[in-house]
């Protein structure tokens, strides 16, 4: 039987590195390695990695966030998500504090819908995109600052978020995957994964 068609993991030793820019949130370093006989420097942002939920209520609505975004140059709508940047929490554990955090929700019922290598070139993010339902407010709503404090909330049809995706209205990249999975894995009858699938592709859950 031919092996299964998926990424390789695997990374190459670094030789060398050398830090480069100290962040708030990520850092920068060049980083050597050796590849097919040459040795390799390459600029690395080191990113804590994040996670993402696609919330479903009894309606099929998702819950998305209208959220600035000044890199970007707009706002964006996205899903609730955040880093995983408290030491030792574990992603379900972040996962849960962001639908809390960004959209005053808890939900009974959690999966994984898929894995993102956001910027593989270029940055080691990788975010972790939960199915979430069996959605009901929370029991208490949130302080919100800098740019989510004019954040808007909105419940919107997954039918309306993937005509936006594929008429090119929606730019945010785990939005996109996350919405056109969900639709991709009802129309093949496959579940989402269990919360416990292995997040290998996470630095620091290999």
């Amino acid at each position: 039987m031919p092996a299964a068609f998926a990424d390789d993991l695997g990374a190459r030793p670094v030789l060398a590195r050398e830090r480069l820019f100290d962040g708030r949130i990520w850092d920068v370093e060049a980083q050597e390695f050796e590849l097919g006989g040459s040795r390799i420097r390459r600029e690395v942002i080191v990113h804590p990695g994040a996670v993402a939920v696609l919330a479903v209520n009894e309606r099929d609505e998702v819950m998305l966030v209208h959220q600035y975004r000044h890199p970007a140059g707009g706002t964006l709508w996205e899903l609730p998500a955040g880093l995983l940047d408290v030491e030792g929490e574990e992603p379900l554990l972040a996962a849960q504090r962001e639908l809390a955090e960004e959209a005053d929700l808890v939900a009974d019922g959690w999966s994984v819908l898929l894995d993102l290598s956001t910027t593989g070139g270029g940055s080691t993010e990788v975010i972790r995109v939960y199915l979430a339902d069996g959605v009901r407010d929370a029991p208490e709503a949130f302080a919100r600052t800098d740019e989510e404090a004019e954040m808007e909330r909105r419940w919107v049809p997954l039918a309306d978020v993937v005509d936006a995706a594929l008429s090119m209205r929606l730019h945010n990249a785990t939005l996109l995957a996350a919405a056109l999975a969900l639709r991709a894995m009802r129309a093949e009858g496959r579940a989402a994964h269990p919360v416990d699938v292995p997040f290998d592709w996470h630095p620091a859950h290999r």
